[in-house]
């Protein structure tokens, strides 16, 4: 792969997930799995998830709680190279300290098509 297609994946994907991140942070189901190819696949402590029904299920529960009030969320660190971006993050929600949280996103045709998750989840209750 040559370095201009190598800036032209970077610029692609630093715009898909800065997409991303604005409208997960407005809690915005419908914004948030634009970014997401059809047969996208998330995969987490939980297991595998593919298609992007799946993956609407998952931030559909997530959004319910992070709507509650006390919500917080810190980014960290935001890493971007080619097709492929990092993120290390903290949140807290009513029900969850969230001690530390990364995502890892495949970004190919301006669409999310492989996200990994694993984070340090501790229940308040």
């Amino acid at each position: 792969m040559n370095q201009q297609a190598t800036r032209g994946d970077t610029a692609a994907t630093q715009e898909v997930l800065a997409h991303h991140l604005e409208f997960f942070s407005k809690l915005d189901l419908a914004g948030t799995m634009a970014d997401y190819a059809d047969e996208a696949t998330f995969i987490s402590q939980g297991g595998v998830l593919h298609g992007s029904n799946a993956i609407r299920q998952f931030f559909g529960t997530l959004f319910e709680e992070f709507e509650k009030p006390g919500m917080s969320f810190d980014l960290q660190q935001q890493e971007v190279d080619g097709d492929t971006a990092y993120m290390v993050w903290t949140a807290e929600s009513a029900d969850n300290v969230f001690e530390i949280g990364t995502d890892t996103f495949i970004v190919q045709n301006r669409k999310i098509v492989t996200q990994t998750f694993a984070g340090k989840i501790i229940p308040k209750s």
